[in-house]
């Protein structure tokens, strides 16, 4: 009798184990499931070493977008950056294939990022967090990929979600006024700025300290670099500072402190590569877009991602919570 059609497998911890120990040449003590999120990741442990290994949603990532990451990081990699990297099988592959209940389904095993994610920065980690994305950055701006990745900018952030969301968004008439209006609002605030002088590559567009790791001595690793796409590099920036805006929207530190630890690490940044002054003043406008491009990402993906959170409730807390913080934050 043949599979019954499936959607979403998980692919076995124990089987898991024995094929990447073929695979990789060395002993595994541990393959535990860690986390079913936008991927899949396992936690491989060693006698000497821990490692992630993430298994791709086909429904998600194409063997193509997955090599261009691969490629990416292996770039950092040589450049000395600290980035969780792609290891290499005995066959020097970095990407396996595997034959799953749904169809092909890729995976890598990623090094492990030692340390700790912090929810608060002391100023070291602040600067660090600045020169190293810099540092990628410089990378970023120049490099070309095997192929391309999806690009972030007013279109695939703003007005075609917008467009694909009305069914949910027309739910809530007043909020849906709302987010058209500012739509409109934030397209016309981006004619004024001078975009000639905005830094243009590949961003990492999640840079929330759920991505990156400090060690005991301050050392950073950054991880996760699945929604590498084309954009300003500003975006980058963006996403760190939504981090901070967010604390002090909620009060778990002034606003005064918040603007202080952001101009330590824009400090930091600038003493490596350019930042001109239009791109900062760009931030809080392209959260905006960020914030809407996640929320179509949620319902594009409700059956294999989404449907333990985005119901109603939630739609309604985060459109409030996007106009808390255009409200807060941009001026028109």
């Amino acid at each position: 009798m043949p599979i019954f059609p499936t959607q979403y497998s998980t692919l076995s911890s124990t089987a898991l184990k024995i094929f990447l120990q073929s695979e990789y040449g060395f002993e595994i003590l541990v393959c535990t499931f860690l986390l079913r999120g936008v991927n899949d990741h396992y936690q491989i442990e060693t006698k000497d070493h821990k490692y992630i290994f993430r298994i791709y949603r086909n429904t998600h990532r194409s063997f193509q977008e997955i090599s261009s990451e691969v490629f990416f990081l292996n770039v950092l990699k040589e450049k000395g950056i600290g980035i969780s990297f792609p290891i290499r099988t005995l066959n020097e592959e970095q990407i396996l294939k595997f034959d799953a209940a749904e169809g092909t389904r890729y995976g890598v095993l990623f090094s492990y990022a030692q340390g700790e994610s912090l929810d608060m920065l002391s100023n070291p980690q602040l600067a660090s967090l600045g020169e190293e994305l810099a540092r990628i950055h410089q990378v970023s701006a120049e490099i070309t990929l095997p192929f391309e990745r999806r690009e972030y900018n007013l279109n695939t952030t703003i007005l075609q979600p917008i467009h694909a969301l009305k069914p949910i968004l027309d739910v809530n008439s007043p909020m849906a006024v709302w987010i058209n209006e500012t739509k409109e609002r934030v397209i016309s605030k981006f004619k004024t700025f001078d975009l000639s002088k905005f830094s243009y590559g590949y961003c990492h567009y999640d840079l929330f300290p759920k991505n990156f790791h400090f060690d005991h001595e301050n050392q950073i690793t950054f991880f996760d670099f699945d929604f590498l796409g084309k954009g300003y590099l500003v975006n980058d920036l963006m996403t760190f500072w939504l981090h901070l805006s967010l604390h002090a929207t909620f009060n778990k530190i002034t606003q005064e402190e918040a603007d202080r630890q952001f101009s330590v690490f824009i400090a930091a940044y600038r003493g490596i590569r350019q930042l001109h002054e239009n791109e900062i003043a760009a931030i809080p406008y392209l959260s905006f877009g960020f914030w809407i491009f996640f929320m179509n990402f949620h319902q594009e993906h409700f059956d294999d991602f989404s449907n333990p959170f985005f119901n109603g409730r939630y739609i309604n807390q985060r459109l409030d919570l996007i106009k808390t913080l255009t409200d807060r934050y941009c001026r028109f």
